[in-house]
Order: structure tokens, then sequence, then C-alpha cells
């Protein structure tokens, strides 16, 4: 659940930073107390935010390993993000 002014990490958009992007897959909607749930999606239910900052996430690291087999392996991963914060919510 978001509102506007809130900043969320989102998986990588392809958008230049300061650029606005809308959502328009809403499932849920929650106005004056009300909510409103999709089946699956709310009918004209926008979100419009825009791209704060492009990033990488904190290292995971993935280590694999079987005894007496002389089998071990270690793998980083870094998963990237966009944050995005919010500016309005638009529904019909």
């Amino acid at each position: 659940m978001v509102s506007p002014g809130d900043k969320i990490k989102v998986e990588k958009l392809e958008v230049e930073e300061g650029k606005k992007v809308t959502f328009e897959e809403v499932l849920l909607l929650e106005k004056d107390g009300k909510s409103q749930v999709g089946a699956p999606l709310v009918e004209g239910a926008k979100v419009a935010a825009k791209v704060v900052k492009q990033g990488k996430g904190v290292k995971l690291i993935i280590f694999k390993y079987k005894p007496k087999k002389r089998y071990k392996r270690k793998i980083g991963h870094r998963q990237t993000f966009t944050e995005v914060e919010i500016t309005d919510i638009i529904s019909k």
C-alpha cells in the first residue's frame, strides 16, 4: 500500500532518473476509508511516480557445498532496482 510522497524500490525500470512513470496495473485502491479490490485489476486506477535513482541492492552470497565430494561453489549477486517517489494516485 502506497500513498503520495512515499519512496519505494521496484524491479529495475528502463527509465532515466528524473523522468515520470505511470503504473497502470493497480490491484487494490483505498479511498475515504473504503477499499476497492480489483478482479484482477481496478479499472481506471493509475499511480503516477517520479524516478529518484537507479541502483543495486546489497550483495548476497550463495554457497553450495556437498560433503565428501570435493564440491563447493561460491557466487555473489546484487539485484538491480529503481527507486521511485509516488506523486499521485488517480482513480475513476
